[in-house]
């Protein structure tokens, strides 16, 4: 079992999707505040990002949101957060964000979630990051992208190691249990990246 105190969750900000992805949001904040996991996500007051963190401040949790100093000055973020860390740009919150947390959960996203999502697998196919990365693939939403990733490593663009870098769950609870039982990655399977 991993010790996972805080989990870096990527999510969309829209407000205009299904229920059933804020129904899922609203399933992983609980039992991650009621399990005493901090939450860190990128801060932001509306859609699957705004949902995730209300439910764990709801159920007991803590919240640290990380968010670019422009995103504040536009009004952006969420005020109701256990801590706000202020930033000067995107790439300096997703670092942090990924230096902040024990274990990556992706839920459903636009282009900033997928690039988050891509990033931090290549960070660990690169052994920059170690930790767990669950996909929490409601709706069947990232089937495609699944499809390519698997793509990329029968096609030799990854080697097949490299297909255990992330983890799918169907269920909040499938993800939360993913997180803790997802062993650390052997940083020396980085010197085999396909680069």
């Amino acid at each position: 079992m991993n010790k996972i105190t805080s989990v870096c969750v990527y999510s969309a900000s829209s407000t205009k999707i299904d229920p059933v992805y804020f129904d899922a949001a609203h399933e992983l904040g609980t039992l991650l505040g009621r399990q005493r996991i901090r939450l860190v996500n990128g801060a932001g007051n509306m859609g699957l990002m705004s949902a995730v963190a209300d439910a764990v401040l709801a159920a007991g949790g803590e919240v640290t949101g990380v968010i670019p100093r422009f995103m504040v000055e536009q009004g952006w973020h969420h005020t109701g957060l256990t801590e706000l860390r202020e930033v000067e740009s995107m790439h300096e919150r997703k670092k942090m964000m990924a230096d902040l947390s024990d274990a990556v959960i992706a839920l459903p996203g636009g282009c900033g979630t997928l690039e988050e999502l891509l990033e931090v697998i290549t960070w660990k196919q690169l052994g920059l990051y170690l930790n767990p990365v669950v996909i929490l693939n409601t709706k069947g939403y990232f089937d495609p992208l699944l499809d390519v990733l698997h793509r990329a490593v029968d096609e030799n663009f990854m080697r097949q190691q490299h297909g255990a870098i992330w983890h799918v769950a169907r269920t909040p609870q499938e993800a939360v249990e993913l997180i803790h039982t997802t062993p650390l990655w052997d940083a020396s399977i980085r010197k085999f990246a396909a680069i």
